[in-house]
């Protein structure tokens, strides 16, 4: 396995959890399909640039987390700081 898939999976899942679990949103099954092709895309892309591949697949998590990908859904950490929030 390459070292981009970890990042890469983590993405997809933290995507799928934020949008189903926390913002109680209907199953999006793009999200998965999208999250295996990248994953394959990156393996690629590793062997051609292991270096430049793992860093453009860990800037992709870091944003993901961080950012909004639906402007109608909160981002994971929007989610987890009202979560965090909920419990004072």
């Amino acid at each position: 396995m390459s070292k981009t898939t970890g990042p890469v999976l983590a993405a997809g899942a933290i995507t799928i959890t934020n949008r189903v679990v926390f913002s109680g949103k209907p199953m999006d099954w793009r999200v998965p399909i999208a999250t295996g092709l990248t994953a394959i895309g990156f393996n690629l892309a590793e062997r051609v640039w292991p270096t430049g591949a793992q860093i453009l697949a860990w800037t992709a998590l870091t944003t993901m987390i961080l950012t909004r990908t639906d402007p109608r859904t909160p981002s994971p950490v929007e989610n987890a700081l009202a979560w965090w929030q909920k419990g004072k």
